[in-house]
């Protein structure tokens, strides 16, 4: 019955320090055997018309990370890392979801990999992860258990609002700024009850802001089921700042109608 405790049952709050996500694009073809049944992929047609699927990187300095019910102080500070596929649920409503869907997640803490495997199907894995600031450059380094998750990440806090990459597919800021992340919600499939798993983010003031940032090292596209694709990055923007929370987690079935 392991199942029943991943539903996201504790609702969670902490306030980010840093946020820094870079969504890379990729075919459509490579990301939909990602995507689980009663999602689909959330894509963008660039001006030539060609459609590009999205997966998104993030590293998060979270700070006094703690269920909803417990003051600050009771908190504890984590480095989160995660890779995420961009998505669509629909409803009967005629309501479309936006959010992202868990393919893997990375922290600096043991306390936090085992929570949060037995709390949710984020997929938690310890890392070691470093992080400063000099000056206007943000860093983040992630050295993954197994080799599969490592980034070394240099974010120019200076340079904001940046152009977009080169090779960018979107044409510009404000497309670029749907596919920011993270997504008002995050999507897990149940296989047990065929169910989707839908957990609602909260967040105050976020306003990210297009950053340039340099990539040594990105090993997630080198290992699994996107071994050999070609992601172009897309878009990179930072937060700072930002309270935010994740509610609990609701039922649903695979046509989007509430359980």
């Amino acid at each position: 019955m392991r199942h029943l405790l991943q539903r996201h049952p504790v609702p969670i709050r902490t306030h980010f320090a840093h946020s820094l996500v870079l969504t890379y694009a990729l075919p459509p073809r490579l990301l939909a055997p990602l995507v689980p049944p009663g999602l689909t992929l959330d894509t963008y047609t660039d001006p030539t018309g060609t459609e590009h699927g999205f997966v998104a990187a993030a590293v998060v300095d979270t700070r006094a990370l703690r269920p909803a019910a417990l003051p600050a102080r009771f908190g504890r500070d984590f480095i989160l890392t995660g890779y995420r596929v961009f998505t669509r649920f629909p409803t009967p409503a005629g309501r479309t979801m936006r959010g992202l869907r868990i393919l893997r997640s990375d922290t600096d803490s043991r306390l936090m990999t085992a929570g949060g495997n037995l709390l949710t199907r984020y997929h938690y894995r310890h890392a070691r992860i470093g992080t400063r600031t000099v000056g206007d450059t943000l860093e983040f380094k992630v050295l993954s258990g197994d080799g599969h998750a490592d980034l070394h990440v240099r974010a120019d806090l200076g340079s904001a609002p940046a152009a977009l990459p080169p090779g960018s597919p979107f044409a510009d800021a404000r497309a670029a700024r749907r596919f920011a992340g993270p997504l008002p919600y995050t999507f897990e499939y149940e296989p047990q009850t065929r169910s989707v798993i839908v957990v609602k983010a909260t967040r105050t003031d976020w306003q990210p802001v297009p950053v340039a940032v340099e990539v040594p090292r990105l090993t997630f596209f080198d290992h699994g089921p996107l071994v050999g694709s070609r992601p172009v990055l897309a878009n990179a923007f930072h937060v700072a700042g930002v309270d935010y929370g994740w509610e609990r987690g609701s039922r649903r079935a695979l046509d989007g109608a509430a359980r």
